[in-house]
């Protein structure tokens, strides 16, 4: 069945679940000059299932307006009721760049009490290359270990800030592997001579994967 405008516009209105996230997935085979404005009934649909798939298209079709883009994930973001549309409208804000949603998200972020949403935003905060994201990012290194500070650690290398990378030293060493393995990603990212000495100590780590991550952040350097 050929797919158009109008039977994903027809499939979105369909009463049937089915028919909902079978329009949304067929957004993409439409122009995206074309599926953008059609995607946001999807956005605004009852069901939570049809708005993650809808707002999860938006880190590549949100570019067609950015302006637009910002309202609409902020809305998600900030007055969705499912966690996980708030989540993936985190990862729209920062694959998209916009960094006028910093605010809303380090609020959000303080505000919530769902760790898998913080998670998200940590993880987002990196990629959205806001530098005002360091400090929040940087008081969760001495935090409880776990997911939180792994994403941290993460967002730190991505961020670039290279005044992390003598706080990052703390955790060459760490007694948990899954945080030095990041950690050495992490020194990867943000390169220079002190990171290149970090990451040569770790190079010799007795984890294979560290020592791989280390290694390969060498010869980036190179």
């Amino acid at each position: 069945m050929e797919v158009t405008p109008e039977s994903v516009r027809q499939a979105l209105t369909s009463e049937d679940l089915g028919d909902r996230l079978r329009a949304v997935n067929q957004l993409r085979r439409l122009e995206p000059t074309t599926a953008f404005p059609i995607l946001q009934t999807a956005i605004a649909d009852p069901n939570a299932r049809v708005r993650y798939a809808a707002v999860s298209q938006m880190s590549s079709l949100g570019s067609q307006d950015l302006d637009l883009a910002l309202e609409i994930l902020r809305d998600r973001l900030l007055n969705d009721p499912e966690m996980d549309v708030q989540s993936v409208a985190a990862d729209a804000l920062a694959a998209l760049h916009l960094t006028s949603a910093f605010e809303d998200l380090q609020t959000l972020f303080h505000q919530t009490s769902e760790w898998l949403l913080q998670f998200s935003i940590i993880a987002a905060l990196g990629e959205l290359g806001d530098p005002r994201a360091y400090d929040l990012l940087v008081s969760l290194l001495d935090g409880d270990p776990g997911l939180l500070q792994l994403a941290a650690v993460g967002s730190l290398g991505e961020l670039g800030d290279r005044r992390a990378i003598p706080l990052l030293a703390n955790y060459v060493t760490d007694a948990d592997w899954q945080l030095r393995h990041r950690v050495a990603q992490a020194l990867s990212h943000l390169g220079g001579e002190q990171a290149k000495g970090l990451l040569t100590q770790m190079a010799a780590d007795p984890i294979a994967q560290v020592a791989e991550a280390a290694q390969i952040g060498l010869k980036t350097e190179d």
